[in-house]
């Protein structure tokens, strides 16, 4: 860490006990005492790294004078004290460090150059898939193969572990990176050679945010910004608006964390808060558990804020305790809080950009979908939201009928036309279960099935999947105990989970497993199918596992809309699992009582979930934990013991991960034959110094897209599906179907993720009319015949056709994925043009040298007259070269028939920062440069 030049003398000395600390101080800078906590960390910051240069005087005074009705236009540098990954965006992170070490060596440099400078680590949380369910070897099943199919990936890893200084990885089996980071890794206050300053944390994960709960500044970023974070590249950003959000009153009996964040998600989206911090306030944050702050901070993404903010109060100190932080370290941050006047005080007058207000009292049961998680629905509306938004995911010819049992099977009827009686109770009655009970009044397609030896009917709106999974809410204690105790009542009246759901229990750490045992829960969960499967982020990023394989083919033989209740932060299309078209988010309690429903066609205040053994039927409200029994249990079953044993050799790993074969060396022995691990392709024949940035002529539309556009559409982590281009390079590699393993898996081989790049099967790319999934018309061919995407790109690479990609408003929404601005760049793609940009996408084109225009105010390619068979020149991109960015480009599209469209678009390139990125053909090649010029 480079000693500040201190302009401000702000450097002085706080005590604690018997140690004594070197701080900045706030207090020496006019002002500073007024701000939000947020800026107040930022200020810290830049106090801490003033260099003259970067950061200067001048940057310090305009944040303590930070104008909180001001539009953001004064760029700071922010310096991050940690990077965390996960492993799917972690791995590509280490091989372009591996790949950096060798062009250093190629430019006359040394690998040794090329280590993070402040400490970086992983969680190895995203490869776990839930192959085995329902049964309690899961959990050893799925980590066996887990180790067999990423091997080679995890050996790369032991070897980055060893090569890289400043480097951490926390192995398979552990827990989310997320409850991991504000359980164990999250530092609060740091403590470096007796200088004390705020932990901050930048993740190539978007919901890193889950720190917010804890009073640690920092957010999501792509892959490519961490790794420069991890070489002491600062951020580069503009000081945010601050949306001030007020929280009084406190949550009602039956009603959960989950549905606090849903609703907070809800508001802040309709809000509007994309590149802006939120910060809550008031009494009612006083009245939160830290894990219930942790949840809220956790869907940032979810609201499109940068980050949402929690001061540090007496609750983040109860937490740090509970934890197992050591005596020092809880001591520090309370001092160091206090002292900065970052410590939470209910009356102070803060001033905030924007102001919002939620009274917890008022929040009501909620689920999210069936496709964004800002689209709640309130728990009593649920059904006939459901029925309304059922049209959209089936076809017209949809109709109800009789299915046809094989010869074994039981005589059945139409249970279409029964009462509302839910699988469970249709069991004891000893019909067969059927997700078409009470579906009158609805698009209804019963479709038999005999799954388990047992004949069983399948309908649009059946459960396929319901599971306890996700960093969001497995932190939680409150809804995963809450969970269990549900489960306990459900089980005392004999209901069952319908025999289609498959039900699985991802805890976010090991420790959810200890509470559930010293509660005694575990007995009552797997009575009703949620068996341990793994302890990582599995439904949630897709990792959902196939259906089993009779629910497969029913689902497809019929197109029936299947659902997925996951207690998650992410739904979007296609995400979850290529057999269910619509997914809804719900707490882990609500999670088992719709696997016990089976379907989504359900109104859990009129309908019971069954009978219980005395034939009485069995209402939600029946079985629903109260905040009394929930309260107790956690009392009486979560100690400080239980992390400090979980945690007590976090890094060591279990016997597969010790015994791994290592390699060793400064630098990396690529294997060419590897489908896993293949050295980056950015740096090939890089020079010294840049090139000119160029415009752009004569370039074709890629794919034409509508509004909110994900991370998800443009690089899913999700299954690789038999016969596309993924699936055609592991074919022609030897690797078997079994063998493929997921795009997320596969993030450290850009040979297979650039033909993964727009290949969600649910994208919509409208050059096509009602196609879903990776194709476009490929121009390149008379007509421009449909083929898929990377095809065309390739065919567009041999005749030097430069492409872009039109999109609609929140292009890039959800998670900070790096691969969707990689695999943009190698497809050949030099501009995106859309009518706004969600905050980490935007930069992480820039970071890969693909420039973001955007349309004009109130223009879309829609009104403008595009419908992407034009040819598109882009011009004044070279005025960058000149050490300026042009506030629009001018943008000509020609059509067939010689008639033009221009506009000009806005850049947004948003910073000087961002510009330089950009002249250097990436973030990466500017870090570079700037290594090897300092050597």
């Amino acid at each position: 860490m480079t000693e500040s030049i201190n302009s401000f003398d702000a450097k002085s000395t706080l005590e604690v006990g018997d140690k004594s600390y070197d701080y900045y101080a706030l207090s020496a800078v006019p002002g500073m005492e007024k701000l939000p906590y947020s800026l107040k960390v930022l200020g810290e910051n830049l106090l801490r790294n003033e260099d003259g240069k970067n950061i200067t005087r001048e940057h310090i005074e305009a944040i303590a004078n930070w104008d909180a009705s001001a539009d953001p236009s004064i760029e700071i540098q922010f310096t991050p004290a940690r990077v965390i990954m996960q492993d799917f965006t972690g791995v590509a992170c280490i091989v372009d460090l591996a790949t950096i070490r060798d062009a250093v060596v190629a430019l006359g440099g040394d690998a040794d150059q090329v280590n993070p400078l402040n400490p970086a680590e992983m969680v190895i949380d995203h490869s776990v898939i839930i192959e085995a369910f329902g049964d309690d070897a899961a959990f050893e099943k799925n980590v066996e193969i887990e180790y067999e199919r990423n091997e080679e990936r995890y050996k790369f890893l032991r070897w980055g572990t060893g090569a890289f200084s400043n480097f951490r990885v926390v192995p398979p089996g552990t827990g989310i990176v997320h409850q991991v980071n504000i359980e164990y890794l999250a530092r609060s206050v740091f403590d470096k050679d007796g200088l004390a300053y705020p932990d901050t944390c930048v993740g190539t994960d978007s919901h890193t945010t889950m720190q917010n709960g804890l009073g640690i500044l920092g957010w999501g970023v792509g892959g490519i910004e961490a790794e420069a974070a991890m070489l002491g590249q600062p951020i580069s950003m503009l000081i945010p608006r601050v949306v001030g959000f007020k929280l009084s009153g406190e949550i009602p009996a039956g009603v959960t964390a989950t549905d606090v964040v849903l609703t907070i998600t809800d508001m802040l989206r309709q809000h509007g808060v994309v590149g802006k911090f939120v910060e809550f306030y008031g009494k009612g944050v006083g009245e939160l558990p830290l894990a219930n702050r942790a949840t809220i901070g956790n869907m940032s993404p979810e609201f499109g804020s940068t980050a949402a903010m929690f001061p540090i109060d007496a609750e983040t100190i109860k937490y740090l305790e509970l934890t197992g932080r050591d005596k020092a370290t809880i001591e520090r941050v309370e001092a160091y809080a206090k002292a900065q006047g970052m410590w939470l005080d209910p009356e102070a007058d803060v001033e905030y950009s924007e102001y919002l207000e939620l009274d917890l009292s008022t929040v009501v049961p909620s689920i999210a979908g069936p496709k964004r998680p800002q689209d709640r629905i309130e728990l009593t509306d649920a059904k006939a939201q459901f029925r309304k938004d059922l049209h959209n995911y089936i076809g017209d010819d949809a109709q109800a009928s009789t299915p046809d049992f094989d010869s074994e099977g039981p005589a059945t009827e139409n249970t279409s036309s029964q009462d509302s009686t839910p699988a469970s109770a249709a069991d004891a009655k000893g019909n067969v279960p059927s997700a078409a009970a009470g579906a009158e009044g609805r698009p209804s397609a019963p479709t038999a099935v005999n799954y388990n030896g047992q004949d069983i009917e399948l309908d649009h709106g059946m459960v396929a999947i319901a599971s306890i999974t996700s960093c969001t809410n497995t932190s939680n204690p409150s809804v995963m105990i809450g969970a269990g105790l549900l489960a306990r009542k459900a089980n005392e009246k004999g209901l069952k989970a319908a025999p289609w759901v498959k039900t699985s229990m991802a805890p976010g750490s090991q420790v959810v497993n200890g509470y559930y045992e010293k509660a005694d829960l575990w007995k009552d969960l797997e009575a009703l199918g949620f068996y341990l499967v793994g302890y990582g982020c599995t439904t949630c990023i897709g990792n959902s596992g196939p259906l089993p394989e009779e629910i497969s083919e029913g689902i497809n033989r019929s197109d029936l809309a299947a659902t997925a209740v996951l207690s998650g932060n992410r739904n979007f299309e296609g995400r979850i699992n290529p057999d269910v078209k619509m997914n809804y988010l719900a707490s882990p309690i609500l999670v088992i009582a719709y696997a016990i429903a089976g379907t989504m066609d359900f109104d859990f205040e009129t309908q019971p979930l069954g009978q219980d053994q005395d034939g009485n039927d069995v209402f939600l409200k029946d079985i629903w934990p109260s905040t009394q029994e929930i309260e107790e249990t956690i009392a009486s079953s979560i100690t400080k013991e239980l992390y400090e044993a979980d945690y007590a050799d976090v890094f060591k790993g279990d016997e597969r991960w010790q015994n791994l074969e290592v390699p060793t060396g400064k630098t990396f022995a690529w294997d060419e034959k590897s489908t896993y691990i293949r050295k980056a392709p950015y740096f090939d024949g890089m020079s010294k110094e840049p090139q000119p940035v160029s415009d752009v002529k004569g370039a074709r539309v890629l794919a034409l897209l509508g509004d909110s556009v994900t991370t998800d559409h443009i690089s899913p982590a999700s299954t690789i599906k038999p016969g596309t281009p993924a699936a055609q390079y592991l074919d022609a590699n030897g690797v078997e179907r079994k063998d493929y393993n997921s795009l997320g898996a596969r993030r450290g081989n850009h040979e297979v993720m650039v033909r993964g790049t727009f290949a969600n099967i649910r994208l919509q790319n409208q050059l096509l009319d009602g196609v879903s999934g990776g194709y476009t018309r490929d121009f390149t061919q008379d007509g421009g015949p449909q083929a898929y995407i990377y095809d065309a790109a390739q065919n567009y690479k041999e005749q030097n056709t430069p492409l872009v990609v039109l999109g609609g408003k929140e292009y890039g929404t959800g998670s900070s994925r790096d691969w969707a601005a990689k695999g943009t760049l190698l497809l050949g793609v030099k501009a995106v043009i859309a009518e706004s940009f969600e905050r980490i996408h935007r930069s992480n084109l820039i970071g890969m040298g693909v420039v973001p225009l955007q349309f004009p105010e109130g223009e879309s390619w829609k009104s403008l007259g595009i419908d992407g068979t034009e040819t598109f020149d882009i011009s004044g991109i070279e005025e960058l070269n000149n050490g300026s960015t042009p506030k629009t480009i001018k943008v000509t599209a020609t059509k067939e028939n010689g008639e033009k469209i221009e506009f000009d678009a806005v850049t947004r390139i948003d910073t000087p920062g961002e510009a330089d990125y950009y002249r250097n053909g990436g973030i990466l090649q500017f870090v570079l440069r700037n290594m090897m010029a300092s050597k």
